[in-house]
């Protein structure tokens, strides 16, 4: 096997967030109740059984990253012992065998220093992404979780998730959707969760929107996720973010929230009357792929209601500040007194 360090022939500064081929990815397989070692391959397929649970109940979790080159020149990934943890969450909410923590992180290096060709540099805010992903592959036909499962971890580079860039988009209320089931599959980071989003973000998309933002799924008045992230909101000196039993639990969010108390903010996890939105000063999305997304309008469809966000149609100030102080985190530009950064050796 071959590293190559030769760099592609890629414009780091306009790729968009989609996927672009590497050079390896890794792989590790449990069976027989223990986990084996780790694999590398140069293939994008996977030779699956046509009756895997991943195919017929749903047995699929994954996580999203990033690998940012600093700006000293070291390479590191945000948080990797987060994803870890959420991913065992996962695994455990759908009754799938956890990754060990000690076997993601190392993956998590060695896909990395495999592919280290394909980190973008540091002034093209782009950064490499990466995608961890368990499935059942056991076969079966009743209803049962496997006993066989595949770890595997692939990069491919990216820049910004929306198009825009960090500039204020507009985001639609639908109340005929939900994002996930709070007693179902709620805080788990499964494939089934987003694929009950696409009907709703296709229309949005088709209709002038970024995304949609989606409301409790049991009274439909109470703010929950923003398409693919969370959402947070500032009024006054408070950074206010949903609390729901079906919202998954952000890395992004939860980072957002210490810099927010770091920059003297007060900090509230509470339910959000989607009412409230003419009360508040800035609103955003946050996530691993946005990072922050801020949102200019928040348009109520039902009720024909338009929440203005941003009147000079620009990032608010509070907003501005949290994602440039989480960026320079991530790219070694600022001090990481919270110890969020692992570096990988090369």
């Amino acid at each position: 096997m071959k590293i190559r360090t030769d760099v592609p022939d890629i414009d780091w500064g306009k790729i968009p967030f989609g996927y672009i081929k590497t050079d390896y990815n890794v792989r590790c397989t449990f069976k027989d109740g223990e986990w084996g070692e780790i694999e590398v391959s140069d293939s994008e397929m996977l030779n699956l059984h046509m009756a895997a649970t991943t195919l017929h109940y749903g047995q699929e979790i994954f996580e999203g990253q990033k690998a940012f080159r600093g700006v000293d020149g070291k390479v590191r990934v945000f948080r990797p012992e987060e994803n870890a943890d959420r991913l065992a969450r996962s695994a455990r909410g759908i009754v799938m065998e956890p990754v060990p923590k000690d076997l993601f992180i190392k993956m998590i290096d060695e896909v990395v220093r495999l592919n280290q060709r394909f980190i973008p540099p540091t002034e093209s805010g782009s950064s490499l992404y990466l995608r961890p992903l368990e499935i059942g592959t056991s076969a079966k036909v009743g209803v049962q979780p496997a006993n066989e499962y595949l770890f595997l971890i692939f990069a491919t580079p990216v820049g910004p998730y929306f198009p825009a860039g960090f500039k204020p988009t507009q985001v639609v209320v639908y109340r005929e959707y939900d994002r996930a089931a709070p007693c179902g599959t709620w805080r788990w980071k499964i494939g089934g969760n987003y694929a009950g989003s696409l009907a709703a973000t296709m229309r949005a998309k088709s209709e002038g929107y970024s995304a949609v933002l989606f409301l409790d799924p049991k009274e439909k008045k109470y703010i929950d996720e923003c398409g693919p992230a969370n959402f947070f909101a500032i009024k006054g000196n408070k950074y206010i973010t949903p609390k729901s039993n079906s919202i998954l639990p952000s890395i992004t969010n939860m980072s957002m929230q210490q810099i927010a108390r770091d920059m003297g903010l007060e900090v509230e996890c509470r339910p959000i009357l989607l009412e409230e939105l003419a009360e508040v000063d800035e609103a955003a999305e946050c996530g691993t792929a946005a990072v922050a997304s801020p949102l200019s309008e928040v348009y109520d469809h039902d009720n024909d209601v338009h929440y203005v966000i941003s009147r000079d149609g620009n990032p608010g100030p509070v907003t501005t500040e949290l994602y440039n102080r989480l960026r320079a985190i991530q790219y070694g530009a600022a001090p990481d007194i919270h110890g969020w950064m692992h570096e990988v050796e090369l």
